[in-house]
């Protein structure tokens, strides 16, 4: 087994097989989207074509949602696994989200959480795609003073109720929008048949990942970890590699690899996030350099899909930093040719 290559293919990031953003997101499960203006290029550098139209397009219909979920961090998922998304995840999010407001010196009554609710849902109601300062002139009209990360809070907690999702895709600002607006009712599905359809999809699009990986990722308990793992039954396997036992689906991606090819790679995506340990693709040595303790996670370079260096997304020009003597910042041309490509379609703010 090439762990390297088989995550490269089933990550989509080699020989992608979709065109529609959506349906990359769908496969994925869910995708880290941490960084507003790059969540977008996450998704598109794993289509066949990238388009910054056809993302915009998923996105503003509601076909691709953006919440604060998994870990309690901001997450893409698709509207046909929203609800089965905010059921499995909302609860341990919520109290995540009411640690950090407790290490924060934050708290809030359930009586000014309801009210303040009403509010932004009416907000979202009139306008239809409102931002945090709409949130806060809102409030203001009524003679209520909130600083900003005391309304972050209130915005978080309406997304993991189910309440707001987000509207339309913006330049810089998130916007927010009512999830009745963006979302169609659920589907009806048991806890087993959802945790055994989020299993699916995380080994299917991760692969080779271990337990551990998967309790990371999801943020679940290892024993619901464990039962999803095991709801899949035989069609899913256990590969050893030095050591180390990987799960791998019966409809594993192995061929389409090709050697040579450079990635440039946003911060917070799924090819280091998905994992807990993480030096099958980035050396030890390095990884202070893709990412700190903190969770912060640096835009960084693959070749044949191991981690090589950092770029800076928002230049004219290709800025590349090589962990070794190894490479150019001439050798990125083709990568970097087809991420400008890209990019020049957006018109973004620099």
């Amino acid at each position: 087994m090439n762990p390297v290559a088989v995550r490269l293919l089933n990550q989509q990031l080699i020989a992608p097989q979709f065109k529609d953003p959506a349906e990359v997101v769908s496969h994925m499960g869910a995708i880290q989207a941490q960084e507003y203006r790059m969540m977008r290029w996450a998704v598109a550098m794993r289509t066949s074509k990238p388009s910054h139209k056809a993302f915009k397009e998923a996105f503003d219909k509601g076909k691709i949602i953006r919440l604060h979920l998994m870990r309690g961090t901001w997450q893409l998922v698709t509207a046909e696994d929203y609800w089965l998304m905010i059921e499995l995840f909302a609860p341990k999010a919520i109290a995540v989200t009411k640690g950090w407001m407790s290490s924060n010196k934050i708290s809030i009554p359930d009586e000014e959480l309801m009210r303040i609710r009403n509010i932004l849902v009416q907000t979202a109601a009139d306008k239809g795609s409102v931002t945090k300062e709409d949130f806060a002139s809102a409030l203001a009209e009524k003679d209520l003073q909130m600083d900003s990360h005391r309304l972050s809070y209130h915005i978080r907690m309406a997304e993991m109720s189910g309440t707001l999702c987000s509207g339309d895709l913006l330049p810089m600002k998130a916007t927010y929008a009512l999830t009745a607006d963006k979302v169609k009712s659920p589907l009806k599905m048991d806890r087993d048949e959802a945790l055994r359809y989020l299993t699916r999809k995380y080994f299917q699009s991760r692969q080779p990942a271990t337990l551990e990986d998967f309790v990371w990722w999801s943020g679940l308990n290892i024993s619901d970890c464990r039962k999803g793992i095991a709801l899949l039954g035989n069609t899913i396997h256990v590969e050893r590699w030095k050591g180390r036992e990987f799960y791998l689906t019966d409809n594993c991606r192995t061929r389409g690899f090709r050697r040579g090819k450079f990635l440039l790679i946003p911060p917070y995506d799924e090819y280091l996030i998905s994992y807990k340990s993480r030096d099958i693709v980035l050396p030890p040595e390095h990884r202070h350099r893709a990412h700190n303790n903190s969770g912060i996670f640096q835009p960084i370079i693959a070749h044949d899909g191991t981690i090589c260096g950092n770029w800076t997304p928002f230049k004219t020009e290709c800025q590349a930093a090589f962990f070794d003597d190894v490479f150019l910042p001439d050798d990125l041309q083709e990568a970097w040719q087809a991420y400008r490509s890209y990019r020049n379609s957006i018109n973004l703010p620099r």
